[in-house]
């Protein structure tokens, strides 16, 4: 799939892999060791086995865990649902979201979640890197813990882009027997179903995309992000409260604290007053009373904290983030040493205006950021582009900062054949966490049209 320079180097770091691949290319992909599914009735769980090094010489295989709803003789066949991350397990979904979410879904179609290669069971698992980060993309890692991940992984984290999930999806698609389906995808989800439809649109019938991550693959340094924020807060407490934001950000130097903290908040408590009055902290500690907005600080830093790599892996994060985008330096096969003054170069040239009511600090500082800018040089993940056909459905809150609204719009303009239901006051992931049923009526009204 790739040509690479240091195949040679990879042949040697891989040698002791495992053997199977060349059986795995040779026989047509099948799902073996079938299983009823722990905790989930109607569904069977099985392993899918793939060539570690999609179409190129480096030998290995990985075992994917897949389950499948047993109603195989489903009227509209699969709809294969895609978790987030990148580093989320899939097989997570069918003990909640699938029931709350796919309800109305469940009798038509025979529904699939996989775990991605380098998630779940199969986590690449950084412990240091996993402290630091947790489930955010945003907390500021260390460049040691990054390193450190990198040097863990490995010559295999070459394999773990979003191209090589979207050659795994194929081989499930064949291994299932289908010769199209529906997708379902859930954040970064919503990358991958874009780039399985950018590469087999023929395969796909229907696409959902659930909190929209941009097919562009490329970085802004927040400035979409930040326009969210002034748009999500100025909704909740106005001016005001984006000016004490501005002030605590500049004063105190907690861009990136802060940042991290109100995305987070957007899929906690998209209110961003219910669980943690966040108007009336940032009002106090500009006034000089810091209490309450350091406890709503920490109480976010504790939550992501806490989430094993078996849940949200950050050693598969950054080998997928940093090779599938396009950061101010180039793509990641760039070299460390010139990466922090191109990074400084871009920053500087951002307008205030559009870091408003973040930094220069905030844009450079983020974890999105952190994670890559030291990570070793990769091959970079391939991007193909055009616009994407297939018929579809965009659902995303308004409060979500996660992925913003922003963001879905910038990918609605790239779908032709595409919807955009936007769900007021609602923050990430519209189909599991959304109080409204705005989001899943739209869903099952595009997956059951006729």
């Amino acid at each position: 799939m790739r040509a690479y320079a240091l195949a040679g180097l990879l042949l040697a770091a891989l040698a002791g892999c495992g053997s199977g691949q060349s059986a795995v290319r040779a026989g047509h992909p099948a799902l073996a060791e079938p299983h009823p599914c722990p905790g989930a009735p109607g569904f069977t769980c099985s392993t899918l086995a793939v060539p570690l090094d999609p179409g190129g010489p480096v030998r290995g295989t990985l075992h994917l865990a897949i389950a499948a709803a047993d109603n195989r003789a489903a009227p509209r066949g699969v709809l294969l649902v895609l978790a987030g991350g990148p580093g989320e397990a899939g097989l997570p979904i069918i003990r909640g979201f699938v029931h709350r979410a796919l309800s109305a879904e469940r009798r038509q179609y025979r529904i699939v979640v996989m775990d991605q290669r380098g998630t779940g069971a199969g986590a690449l698992d950084c412990p240091a890197l996993q402290a630091q980060m947790g489930s955010s993309d945003l907390t500021p890692p260390t460049a040691v813990a990054v390193r450190s991940c990198a040097r863990r992984i490995g010559a295999r984290r070459a394999f773990y882009g979003t191209d090589d999930v979207v050659v795994d999806m194929e081989a499930l698609r064949q291994a299932l027997g289908v010769r199209s389906w529906s997708l379902d995808g859930i954040s970064y989800g919503t990358f991958v179903g874009e780039r399985y439809a950018l590469t087999h649109p023929a395969r796909v019938r229907r696409l959902v995309l659930d909190s929209v991550v941009p097919q562009a693959g490329e970085t802004d340094l927040g400035v979409a992000e930040f326009a969210g924020v002034r748009r999500v807060l100025g909704s909740v407490c106005g001016a005001r409260c984006l000016a004490d934001l501005s002030v605590v950000v500049r004063r105190d130097h907690l861009g990136p604290q802060l940042f991290d903290a109100l995305t987070f908040d957007s899929i906690a408590d998209p209110t961003y007053r219910r669980i943690w009055d966040v108007p009336r902290a940032l009002q106090a500690a500009r006034e000089g009373e810091p209490a309450a907005l350091d406890a709503f600080l920490a109480a976010a830093r504790r939550y992501q904290r806490d989430t094993p790599a078996a849940e949200l892996d950050q050693g598969l994060h950054a080998s997928a983030l940093c090779a599938d985008w396009r950061f101010p330096w180039g793509d990641s096969s760039a070299p460390v040493a010139g990466r922090v003054a191109a990074l400084g170069g871009a920053v500087h040239r951002l307008p205030a205006s559009a870091l408003y009511p973040f930094d220069a600090a905030t844009a450079a500082g983020n974890g999105f950021v952190r994670q890559c800018l030291p990570w070793p040089p990769t091959p970079p993940t391939p991007l193909p582009h055009g616009r994407i056909t297939v018929p579809a459905l965009l659902v995303n809150g308004n409060h979500d900062l996660s992925t913003p609204l922003e963001w879905a719009r910038m990918q609605l303009a790239m779908m032709p054949r595409a919807n955009l239901v936007v769900v007021p006051g609602a923050g990430h992931s519209i189909q599991y966490r959304a109080v409204s049923d705005v989001g899943r009526r739209a869903v099952a009204a595009f997956l059951l049209a006729r």
